[in-house]
């Protein structure tokens, strides 16, 4: 059944994305993230694109859509999953985007391996939310530290990638880039690139 929530539309990396107020409202500036994606899967081994955290699903469908990946998007909101689904039929996309809803690692088998994994987690700590409250506290909240989530894509990507292959992750700040990097590092993970937008970071870790 379709929400009755009023839906609003963004322009995004070619297409249009409906979001309400269900869901993070799609910053502009992560069309970055998309971009950086599709660059990456041009020298990427076969295989489909993962977006973890995928909130309306813009991210992982401009990044699809401009590679010609298919594309897996997995959230545990079952709002993010419906309008994934909608946004990837809108789009044109439906038939090689698939969405899943659960926690990161359940969702996920043990013989899958994608080619790029984009990960958009919520990075505001939890006792800082309520600065924001406009946005739904499941889509920012991040833990004490505002990394939880953030951790958790890392765990989860391991295992999912080829060698050396990349996971770009989205956060609130490059000090928060550099707590992830020191903290991958027990795993292996290496910091490849980092990028800043308008209102935060994308950092490019890989796994040896």
């Amino acid at each position: 059944m379709e929400s009755t929530d009023v839906g609003r539309y963004l322009e995004f990396a070619g297409l249009r994305i409906e979001y309400d107020a269900r869901v993070l409202e799609p910053r502009p500036w992560t069309e970055l993230q998309s971009r950086w994606a599709a660059e990456l899967a041009e020298t990427a081994p076969r295989g489909p694109l993962l977006e973890l955290c995928s909130g309306a699903g813009h991210i992982g469908l401009g990044a699809a859509a401009l590679s010609g990946r298919a594309l897996v998007c997995v959230d545990v909101d079952p709002a993010a999953v419906e309008l994934t689904e909608r946004n990837a039929r809108s789009a044109g996309l439906g038939d090689r985007v698939e969405v899943r809803r659960g926690e990161l690692q359940r969702a996920l088998t043990g013989c899958e391996v994608f080619a790029v994994v984009v990960a958009d987690p919520p990075w505001v700590r939890s006792d800082r939310i309520g600065d924001f409250a406009e946005d739904p506290p499941l889509a920012i909240d991040g833990g004490d530290d505002g990394l939880d989530l953030a951790r958790a894509c890392v765990t989860a990507s391991l295992g999912h990638l080829p060698r050396g292959g990349p996971l770009l992750l989205q956060l609130g700040t490059e000090a928060q880039a550099d707590e992830i990097v020191g903290w991958a590092a027990a795993d292996g993970w290496y910091a490849d690139g980092l990028r800043e937008g308008a209102g935060g970071v994308v950092l490019l870790l890989r796994h040896p």
